[in-house]
């Protein structure tokens, strides 16, 4: 049949059904061909926190929102233009999160008696979730697939795992998206190990879409045309491969093997799983028995002249707190990635918060600073991780990176850097002087000491968790004590000289400045686009580090009449603010459900505020 074929700046595709429904996969390949067509695009993963909750059930509704645009996409949109449920489950999950013109995709084989009962369905679920007047398209997905697939010759359950493929099918008709790089996948994928099974997935692949190009149900299709990026060579990645991309990167440029020890946890574990994979790049990892061993071995790793790392989230940080103070008194290279998740305790393990700041900060016995900075997006991790190791390698001093669960597991087209634009890293490492060796002088600009690697004479020192002076001699001298602590503060504190001043987005003055830090970088500025398209002025500036501050923050809040700060906790980092720099005037937005914020309520906090 004909359809009518609607030009769309952007549109937001939710992929939700239960963990074993492929959903993350369907998602993942339709993100992933709309960044090879040239889209822009913003994915959020949404995990249930049950490892094995009740199949059909709420609680184990995985969900893929994957926004595309013709132009520069900053966030994986408020609500969605199709939700592509798999069974009542998933749609009443997800009905919260429908556009007023949403197409809903139901696979109707699952709204059986069992399936609504599962979900909590008393009756009709389009009536009982109130979106009749949405455009609701049910097909049995599962029936068509099993069809499809009739003389293919494999078991019906292997069968029944191929209809994702039949949905991905009809979504790329619906969306107008070219099917060449899921041929490509799946080819890639099972052509060693079950290329018996790349002819049935291309097949119902073929079947979904042409499925959905003869029923009347589908009477419009849309087309995203590319972006207009900047020109080079791009790929789809996540925030966690572009940590780990970071990080390699960084031991590039500074000459030194990687090691990376660490313990698995949720939702830090792939930057571990994708060192792993590069030991032909010099990569070193360790999956430690636990936390405190993942840490610890690295710390004698950055003894031993290492670019050392640890990964980890909340209760690991939490873990490593007491080895993260001995990085701190030894003065060693190290860099932290925590990938922050909602607490406390084991808490919604497979949701996003900012909610580690104040850990991150104070999380530690005696006075023990050390150097922070924060992600903002999930192709930012990478610059983010090269610098965290650039500042840990060159001021001889443990920095935490933070990143966020929605950046960690979210993508975004990255623009391949060449190596050639990014700085040399060059650690201080100890050299012949003609004089005994101090293990603790410093340099007079960054306070940083020297790096003496073991196994050269000459340079034999003791290190430890006991104070010690300058010569490296154990001393509980009071004064020597003070000295020493006012100087590891003080060289944290310097940092501040080399990091990238604050840029304001907007009027450098006015009556309200927007601030943020962390993974609410691509929602804010949304948010603040969208109070300005209304008339209003509003300015925003974004903290990629958090200690030391940017030299010129005082010089930006003065500025302002009021200063907004939007983060999703209660209040970590303006009341930072508030203790350092007290003399401004300070409101706050915030929001801890273990979900990013949405534009629309973030547009509604800085009208109230205007």
């Amino acid at each position: 049949m004909q359809h009518k074929v609607i030009d769309a700046n952007d549109v937001v595709v939710r992929f939700a059904g239960d963990s074993g429904d492929g959903m993350q996969l369907t998602g993942s390949l339709f993100a992933d061909m709309s960044a090879v067509y040239g889209n822009g695009l913003s994915t959020f993963p949404d995990y249930p926190a049950e490892i094995r909750a009740p199949h059909g059930t709420v609680s184990g509704v995985s969900g893929f929102t994957v926004h595309i645009g013709s132009g520069n996409v900053a966030t994986p949109g408020d609500f969605c233009d199709l939700l592509v449920a798999m069974n009542p489950a998933a749609l009443k999950a997800n009905a919260k999160w429908l556009k007023r013109t949403a197409m809903v995709l139901l696979d109707d084989d699952t709204f059986d008696d069992k399936g609504l009962a599962r979900a909590g369905f008393k009756g009709n679920p389009v009536e009982e979730l109130g979106i009749g007047d949405r455009q609701i398209i049910a097909v049995p997905i599962t029936t068509l697939t099993q069809e499809s697939l009739k003389d293919s010759g494999l078991d019906l359950k292997t069968v029944n795992k191929c209809k994702n493929m039949f949905t991905l099918g009809m979504a790329c008709f619906i969306y107008s998206r070219p099917m060449e790089y899921i041929y490509t996948y799946l080819e890639k994928k099972f052509s060693k190990k079950h290329p018996e099974l790349i002819a049935p997935n291309k097949k119902v692949l073929n079947d979904g879409y042409n499925y959905a190009a003869n029923i009347q149900a589908i009477p419009d299709t849309y087309t995203v045309e590319p972006a207009l990026l900047k020109k080079g060579l791009y790929r789809n990645i996540t925030g966690n491969q572009a940590t780990a991309w970071g990080l390699l990167a960084a031991s590039e440029k500074s000459g030194l093997p990687l090691f990376c020890g660490s313990y698995p946890i949720t939702p830090a574990t792939a930057i571990l799983e994708e060192l792993a994979i590069h030991k032909s790049l010099g990569a070193k990892t360790l999956q430690a028995e636990d936390e405190i061993a993942g840490i610890c071995t690295a710390i004698g790793a950055a003894f031993a002249g290492n670019l050392a790392v640890t990964t980890t989230s909340g209760p690991g940080l939490s873990l490593k707190s007491e080895a993260l103070g001995l990085a701190v008194m030894t003065e060693l290279p190290l860099v932290v990635v925590d990938v922050q998740r909602a607490g406390p305790s084991t808490g919604i393990p497979t949701k996003t918060e900012q909610t580690d700041l104040n850990q991150v900060l104070y999380g530690r016995n005696g006075e023990c600073p050390l150097v922070v900075v924060a992600a903002h997006s999930p192709a930012h991790c990478f610059d983010a991780a090269f610098m965290s190791a650039k500042i840990a390698l060159e001021h001889m001093t443990p920095v935490v990176l933070l990143t966020e669960g929605f950046l960690g597991n979210g993508s975004e087209p990255w623009l391949i850097p060449s190596m050639k634009d990014y700085p040399q890293i060059n650690p201080p490492f100890a050299a012949e002087t003609g004089e005994k060796f101090r293990p603790f002088e410093r340099d007079p600009e960054t306070l940083a000491r020297k790096w003496a690697v073991p196994g050269r004479k000459g340079f034999e020192h003791r290190v430890g968790g006991l104070e010690k002076n300058h010569d490296g001699v154990l001393s509980s001298d009071p004064v020597n004590h003070e000295i020493m602590v006012r100087e590891r503060a003080e060289k944290v504190a310097r940092v501040a000289r080399v990091i990238p001043h604050l840029e304001v987005n907007g009027p450098s003055e006015g009556s309200l400045l927007v601030v943020g830090w962390g993974g609410t970088y691509g929602h804010i500025l949304s948010a603040v686009e969208q109070v300005r398209e209304s008339g209003k002025t509003v300015s925003f500036t974004h903290f990629d580090y958090i200690s030391p501050l940017p030299e010129n923050t005082p010089e930006v809040f003065s500025r302002f009449d009021r200063i907004l700060v939007c983060e999703l906790n209660s209040g970590h980092f303006v009341n930072l603010l508030r203790g350092l720099l007290p003399q401004y005037n300070y409101l706050q937005y915030n929001k801890v459900q273990g979900q990013p914020f949405l534009v629309q309520e973030l547009a509604g906090a800085i009208e109230k505020s205007l």
